[in-house]
């Protein structure tokens, strides 16, 4: 027999999606909708007793038990392991020869906690499971994973790695993407990541050019996370650099090498040995420093301002940049011989107004994770889900961000509206959308008829008659447009 046993939690048994009106399977639901148990034990807190109820009538074909803990403060470790010890006892001893397990995405950090000490120690035999989000799930990262074998080891966990792979580069491409938050689903945008993990294993320059805000840098993280190297990922914004600074922020300096410099210091070549060193804006570097580049570039080696002796480094350089490199050259602005040895292999992001199949999946990345990191739980309404689609994003994602975080923490309520959204005009935002695969003619027609109404409603202050002649259309028209749009939900 499988047992089961969970804590109840705010998310059980659905949750609210990010856009309105849509919910989604909570943690207990999705971890049985991937594996199957006998016996599922629902353990309630005076304070999720309701959401308890609604799992246990929401859970089919298992035999579902809840047990109440008396938990006033479900944040205390000692009340927490006390109720744990005293329900467990009795389930044990109710079940000696079921197999076990403890779910741990429900719940309190320090109900998660004592369920780990009470494992991991042996007190408690049986094996935690972890739920992942759906948004989360690849075919590397499924569902629902084993945090402790029921053997009781402890897992060794390496940060920002991820485990070697035999054969196929891609084959944790998904699970890289995941780690640099990218958001992947435009066909180029898909290619130019297969691109990132081929080009990834060989320690060949590369070259990603592309307008400001489009992910540049973590397109060059990409490449690092699928790469063997075991060194940092250093980068470096070649036009925040003073120009009398650029060969001691590269290659470092010694002691008494120049005013202040009072002690020795390494530069970001050592500091990105056996890694990856970014030169973000590589456009913006001075012809003095492009000369040192070229020749660190071609040997590999480093001297350090102000001494006479050179080491090897080991680093995998990467540029980037939003200018044009090839007029730079021809404006002898950038040396030629710098960009023929920065470029064997060139990954151009295309700007978010291109891949506006994109855009919700960008929208709802940015939104939960802002929410997380301002403790808000802020939801998109489709209006504003819709006018981030309609948008030309002139500063591609990193605008975008900029308009969400914003909305996250002025937003009067829980709800981001349409006008919760700061979004400068632009010349091209009034223009029809460039066709992409995923685009519907229908669906668009429809939104910009809905956009077209609710603005001529705003501009004549809810008055329909008024907002009709606007449109070239009468009063019953425009209420007919919304009784519909108010039937489809």
């Amino acid at each position: 027999m499988k047992i089961l046993i969970t804590f109840t939690g705010f998310n059980d048994p659905y949750s609210k999606a990010l856009v309105e009106g849509d919910e989604q399977p909570g943690p207990i639901l999705s971890l049985l909708s991937s594996r199957k148990f006998d016996r599922v034990i629902l353990l309630s807190t005076p304070s999720t007793a309701t959401h308890t109820e609604g799992t246990a009538n929401a859970v089919n074909g298992v035999d579902v038990s809840v047990r109440s803990l008396h938990l006033p403060d479900p944040t205390d470790y000692l009340a927490i392991l006390r109720e744990l010890r005293r329900e467990c006892g009795a389930i044990r001893g109710e079940n000696l020869d079921a197999e076990v397990f403890v779910a741990t995405a429900s719940g309190t950090p320090q109900m998660h906690a004592c369920w780990f000490l009470l494992t991991a120690s042996g007190e408690f035999p049986a094996t935690l499971l972890h739920v992942r989000p759906r948004r989360f799930v690849t075919k590397d990262l499924p569902i629902v994973s084993e945090i402790i074998p029921s053997s009781g080891d402890f897992p060794r966990v390496l940060p920002n790695r991820l485990p070697s792979a035999e054969g196929d580069p891609l084959s944790l491409l998904d699970s890289a993407l995941e780690s640099a938050g990218l958001v992947v689903e435009h066909p180029a945008m898909r290619k130019l990541a297969q691109s990132a993990a081929y080009v990834a294993p060989v320690s060949t320059t590369v070259l990603i050019l592309g307008e400001t805000g489009t992910g540049k840098e973590m397109f060059a993280q990409l490449i690092h996370t699928l790469s063997k190297r075991h060194g940092r990922f250093i980068a470096l914004n070649c036009g925040a650099i003073p120009g009398e600074l650029i060969e001691s922020t590269l290659f470092g300096h010694i002691k008494g090498a120049f005013t202040g410099a009072v002690s020795d210091q390494s530069g970001k070549f050592e500091q990105a040995d056996d890694g990856t060193l970014l030169l973000d804006e590589i456009g913006e570097l001075p012809l003095s420093g492009q000369v040192k580049l070229l020749r660190v570039l071609q040997n590999q080696m480093i001297e350090r301002v102000g001494s006479n002796s050179t080491r090897k480094v080991d680093v995998r350089v990467i540029a980037a940049t939003n200018r044009n490199l090839l007029e730079e050259v021809k404006a002898k602005r950038f040396r030629e011989d710098l960009y023929y040895r920065l470029c064997p292999i060139t990954l151009t992001i295309p700007p978010l107004r291109e891949r506006r199949i994109e855009i919700t999946g960008i929208a709802m990345h940015l939104l939960e994770r802002l929410n997380r990191s301002y403790r808000r739980q802020r939801r998109l309404s489709p209006n504003a889900l819709r006018r981030l689609t309609n948008y030309a994003w002139p500063g591609n994602v990193r605008q975008m961000e900029g308009v969400i975080s914003r909305a996250v923490i002025l937003c009067e309520t829980d709800l981001i509206g349409p006008d919760d959204l700061e979004l400068a005009e632009t010349e091209s935002s009034t223009q029809l959308p460039q066709p992409f695969e995923g685009f519907h003619l229908d669906k668009f027609l429809a939104d910009a008829h809905e956009t077209l109404i609710d603005r001529a409603l705003e501009m004549a202050h809810g008055n329909r008659s008024q907002a009709g002649r606007f449109l070239g259309m009468t009063g019953a028209g425009v209420s007919k447009s919304l009784k519909s749009r108010a039937n489809r939900g």
